[in-house]
C-alpha cells in the first residue's frame, strides 16, 4: 500500500506523519483491549487501514486521534475472534524473567480479571481508566449514551470486585 505523504488539502497531519507519531497509543490501547501483543498489533494494523482508506475524513476531523481511537474500538467490539487455542511450545532453556517491580503489582493481579470482561465492558473500563477519556467521550465513541457508560462501568467494577473478592477468598 502506498501511502499518502501529503496532508489533504493541508488540513492535519499526514497520514505517514499520524503513523509515526501515534503508533505507541494505538498499540497500547489495542493491547489493553485484546490482551495480546499479536492481536493488539492485528487490531490496531486494520484501524490504521481503516483510517487510511478515509484520510481525508480523518485528517480534517476536528480530532484525528478520536476519529482513529473510534475505528480502533469499533473494530475490537465487532471483530471479536474466538479465543486462540494457547500452544505450548518446548525451548532449552527458561526465558529471563525481569524481577517485578513492587509498585506495578497491582496490575498484575488485576489484569487477568479486565481481560476476562466482554468485550463491551472491557472497552469501557480500558477508556476510562486506563485512557483518561470522559464519560461523555466514551459514549460518542461507542455511539451510546452516558447512562449506559456509567452502567457498563457499573456492571464492570462489580464484576472485577466479586472476581478479585473470590480469588483472596473473600466473601464478596
Amino acid at each position: 500500500m502506498a501511502h499518502r505523504s501529503v496532508a489533504v488539502d493541508g488540513a492535519g497531519p499526514t497520514y505517514d506523519e499520524y503513523v509515526a507519531t501515534r503508533w505507541t497509543v494505538l498499540y497500547r490501547t489495542a493491547y489493553l483491549l485484546t490482551g495480546s501483543h499479536a492481536d493488539a498489533e492485528d487490531l490496531a494494523q486494520a484501524a490504521l487501514v481503516k483510517a487510511y482508506l478515509s484520510w481525508s475524513k480523518v485528517s480534517g476531523a476536528a480530532s484525528p486521534d478520536a476519529y482513529v481511537r473510534r475505528i480502533l474500538t469499533n473494530a475490537f467490539l465487532s471483530g471479536r475472534r474466538p479465543l486462540r487455542v494457547v500452544r505450548e511450545h518446548l525451548v532449552d532453556r527458561p526465558p529471563e524473567v525481569a524481577a517485578a517491580d513492587p509498585a506495578n503489582e497491582d496490575r498484575f493481579v488485576l489484569w487477568p480479571h479486565i481481560a476476562a470482561l466482554s468485550p463491551r465492558q472491557r472497552a469501557v473500563v480500558v477508556l476510562r481508566y486506563y485512557e483518561d477519556l470522559s464519560e461523555q467521550q466514551i459514549a460518542d465513541l461507542l455511539g451510546c449514551s452516558t447512562g449506559t457508560v456509567k452502567s457498563t462501568a457499573s456492571d464492570a467494577l462489580h464484576v472485577l470486585r466479586n472476581r478479585i473478592a473470590a480469588t483472596e477468598g473473600d466473601p464478596a
